[in-house]
């Protein structure tokens, strides 16, 4: 029996008062789309037009945040909102944060899955999270990746509940302190350098 493939990638569903709260951190590289960004609707159309499934979830928007040392365990509490796909140090993340390398950063956010996907086979799809990325879905770690700029995804077909499911993940970026591919990202941008981009930004 052919088995029926379903993708979620990186949507929100939370009250509008959440999204209220969100804005931009600082000032930094202004443009007339990114003023015009809605946090109920980031980036809405499926990523991979010439590979387009029918059934799909998008999971951009607000999410949880927390910054805590390398090695620490999951935050016990959230720090505040990010807003998904953009770096923590961005603007449009609404928290314009630098990240080192003693830090890691730890997105948290639930979602359900669709009563038609019942019995079907389920994909967590990441576009790109920058560098070292580890995911738990309620509890159990589905996988690892490292990696800044590749694509990766998980089948989380065994661990999801019939309701509210919990997805965790934890980032490490050592930027330019690291022997990872990084372009022209260093901790003290300046020049023709830039700032890292570090956790979910695809």
């Amino acid at each position: 029996m052919k088995k029926n493939f379903l993708t979620m990638l990186l949507a929100l569903a939370l009250c509008s008062s959440t999204f209220a709260q969100w804005k931009p951190a600082g000032d930094k590289i202004k443009t007339s789309w990114g003023e015009q960004l809605d946090p109920k609707n980031v980036l809405p159309e499926y990523p991979r037009p010439i590979m387009e499934r029918s059934d799909w979830k998008n999971l951009n928007g607000l999410w949880k945040y927390a910054i805590t040392k390398k090695g620490a365990p999951a935050p016990a509490a959230y720090q505040g909102d990010i807003l998904v796909p953009f770096a923590v140090e961005s603007s449009l993340s609404g928290v314009g944060k630098m990240i080192n390398e003693k830090e890691e950063l730890w997105y948290q956010r639930t979602f359900d899955v669709p009563s038609n996907w019942r019995g079907k086979q389920v994909l967590l799809h990441f576009g790109a999270v920058d560098w070292k990325a580890e995911v738990w879905v309620n509890d159990v770690k589905v996988g690892e990746h490292t990696g800044g700029f590749t694509p990766f995804y998980f089948d989380i077909t065994s661990v999801l509940n019939k309701g509210n499911n919990d997805l965790v993940v934890k980032v490490w970026d050592p930027s330019d302190r690291g022997e990872q591919p990084r372009g022209k990202q260093i901790a003290n941008p300046h020049g023709i350098w830039y700032t890292p981009v570090t956790g979910i930004w695809q």
